[in-house]
């Protein structure tokens, strides 16, 4: 919750925009709002991950003793989950059986498993887009036995769900989340930084400890995102999604046309 001197201090520091950095990888679709809202407001617009994700060593994996196939059904989250989960299963030559299960948090989650199997054939359950989503499919399927294969940092909501209603599951750690190294970012300067995730301020903090906002703006899309920006002790000054601006780009475009005195 924002407090009037809060207000107050986001307002003063409302200068012109005129470059930005986003923490994510470059977009490839040339129709990217990004792209469009550098071309009309004349912005710079760098991308770069804050974070990168590596794999578990089988070792490391074994080390959880997990046994895939004990498993009747696999909740996949993200595509990364699916990549690193299915090489996994090839290193260990496991092949997935026709009658498993797949619970995707979302239809683009669901149509990447076809890089791996042929998924008109399988049996695949999909949220819209949300965990809450996802939660409440498997509501209907509490007789499976699910593997949720996550990164080691991951948010609480599905594993909590499975252990608070007592669904059989197991959680594989086959993924690792770690800050990437932006060493050659030292002495560069944007007026604003776009965070998605608390493991992107983890990843600036850990880059740069002696880090001093001054005039730069922080830029955060979710609540957890924001929380993280503000527990670092920094002042948040873009918050998404608003309810007039969904994305991080509208919620951007609001404040540009406030700084830099625009209509």
């Amino acid at each position: 919750m924002l407090t009037a001197n809060m207000t107050d201090q986001v307002k003063e520091r409302m200068h012109q925009v005129k470059s930005i950095l986003v923490s994510q990888p470059k977009p490839q679709d040339e129709n990217s709002p990004y792209f469009k809202l550098a071309e009309k407001y004349n912005l710079k617009i760098d991308f770069r991950p804050f974070i990168q994700v590596d794999p578990v060593t089988i070792n490391e994996f074994r080390k959880q003793k997990i046994d895939i196939l004990d498993h009747s059904a696999i909740i996949f989250t993200s595509r990364n989950a699916v990549d690193h989960f299915f090489s996994i299963c090839q290193e260990l030559k496991v092949e997935m059986p026709a009658d498993m299960k797949y619970f995707c948090i979302s239809e683009q989650t669901a149509n990447y498993l076809q890089k791996y199997i042929v998924i008109r054939k399988r049996k695949i359950f999909t949220g819209h887009r949300t965990a809450d989503d996802l939660i409440e499919i498997l509501k209907k399927h509490k007789n499976e036995k699910y593997l949720f294969p996550c990164s080691d940092i991951r948010k609480d909501d599905i594993p909590d769900f499975l252990k608070d209603n007592g669904y059989k599951y197991s959680e594989a750690i086959i993924y690792r989340t770690v800050a990437s190294d932006l060493s050659d970012l030292e002495n560069v300067y944007y007026d604003i930084l776009a965070f998605f995730s608390p493991s992107g301020i983890n990843s600036l903090l850990v880059n740069f400890p002696d880090f001093k906002q001054n005039n730069t703006r922080m830029a955060a899309f979710g609540p957890t995102t924001a929380k993280a920006v503000r527990d670092a002790g920094m002042l948040l000054d873009i918050e998404a999604p608003l309810p007039n601006a969904p994305s991080m780009t509208g919620a951007i475009e609001i404040y540009i046309k406030k700084a830099n005195g625009l209509k």
